[in-house]
């Protein structure tokens, strides 16, 4: 009984950590917004300790600021922590389609318009950004780099919380999705230089957004040197 309840124990709490983890990096939380275990544990039909538990492991990865006697907040976007992200997530690609320019042929090139078609009929920021997801996957995959998807994946929460930030843009999409046809020119072209240029750009496209929207919502983001503690408690997804 008592393995029967620790394993259920351990089951609720990555089940609250994976929902929550993927609602702040979705901004369905979005950043500085209040975390009550109250309200949590309700929301999720579980008891306080799972809720408590995952909110530590997030504030581990940076997601989440925990203040003694404050309360619990989805932590503000830290440019210098999406600037790391983005250092690991170049390196591993664009050492990726180095290879990928020989290996290319026309079934994965086909693969690879194939889905940027389907990037180009959807409006819908959520389905794109898993197009997208697909997308750099397979980039991955063509230069037999597959494997390497999830070290970029564990990389990038604070990343994907300004690129979905970026997406908000009127024309962001279509931006995205031409470049996306550059780097597909250039590895059918087994061009290594247009390709590789045309993902750099791609890729360092975050640092525009995150200035642009720094500048229209400076609540958002993290300030350096700063310890940024709430002075209330702001409305929380559930509320």
């Amino acid at each position: 009984m008592a393995a029967a309840n620790g394993a259920n124990s351990r089951s609720n709490r990555q089940r609250v950590y994976e929902t929550l983890r993927r609602q702040i990096v979705s901004l369905d939380l979005a950043p500085g917004a209040s975390l009550s275990e109250n309200e949590l544990s309700a929301a999720m039909s579980v008891s306080r300790t799972p809720v408590r538990e995952s909110l530590i492991l997030l504030a581990d990865e940076g997601l989440v600021r925990i203040f003694p006697k404050l309360g619990s907040f989805v932590a503000r976007i830290d440019p210098g922590k999406v600037a790391d992200a983005q250092f690991i997530r170049e390196a591993i690609e664009l050492a990726s389609i180095a290879d990928a320019v020989d290996r290319v042929d026309d079934a994965i090139i086909g693969g690879l318009r194939a889905q940027i078609a389907a990037q180009r009929e959807t409006s819908d920021l959520n389905e794109f950004f898993g197009l997208d997801e697909q997308f750099h996957r397979s980039l991955l995959e063509a230069g037999g780099h597959g494997s390497a998807w999830r070290t970029v994946v564990g990389a990038k929460a604070h990343l994907d919380r300004a690129r979905r930030l970026g997406l908000l843009g009127s024309s962001a999409i279509s931006v995205l999705i031409d470049e996306h046809e550059a780097v597909v020119d250039g590895l059918a072209g087994h061009d290594l230089a247009a390709a590789q240029a045309a993902l750099r750009t791609h890729l360092r496209k975050v640092f525009t957004d995150i200035g642009q929207i720094r500048d229209a919502s400076p609540e958002l983001f993290a300030v350096e040197g700063e310890d940024a503690r709430p002075t209330r408690r702001v409305v929380s997804a559930w509320e």
